[in-house]
């Protein structure tokens, strides 16, 4: 039960689109590296926004894992299932790609080297950015 839980009180629909740049800041504060959000609306219909961050280690990704998991409960989002590697990849993979679905909003925490051969930037580039910041000071 420690991965899922189930609330009363869902985010209103309206509340969605702050709680994904909200969640973006929070990821950038704790050193996630390139955060971006895009919102995905228009472009299908099974989420609306995309939280991507690059972590630099496995103890960087459960840290941030963790922070998610502490956000979504105080906004009353389920964490609907937790991926530990995405489809198709071989198991070495599984520290590198971490995918965390909230229904209105998929986290992805990648590392640098995911990030860049997968570039979901660029296979969703008809969405709208509506947070895209780097970390402040060094990581």
């Amino acid at each position: 039960m420690d991965d899922m839980f189930q609330t009363d009180k869902p985010l209103p629909p309206d509340s969605v689109y702050t709680a994904a740049i909200e969640l973006g800041a929070l990821l950038r504060d704790y050193r996630g590296g390139n955060v971006l959000v895009m919102d995905l609306r228009k472009l299908n219909g099974w989420t609306d926004f995309f939280v991507i961050a690059t972590v630099t280690s496995t103890t960087h990704l459960q840290g941030l894992e963790q922070h998610i998991k502490e956000f979504s409960r105080e906004k009353g989002m389920d964490i609907l299932r937790r991926s530990p590697r995405p489809p198709a990849l071989p198991s070495s993979y599984t520290e590198e790609w971490r995918i965390i679905d909230l229904g209105v909003m998929v986290i992805h925490l990648m590392t640098a080297q995911t990030r860049a051969f997968y570039e979901l930037e660029r296979l969703w580039s008809a969405a709208t950015i509506i947070f895209h910041e780097e970390p402040s000071g060094p990581v």
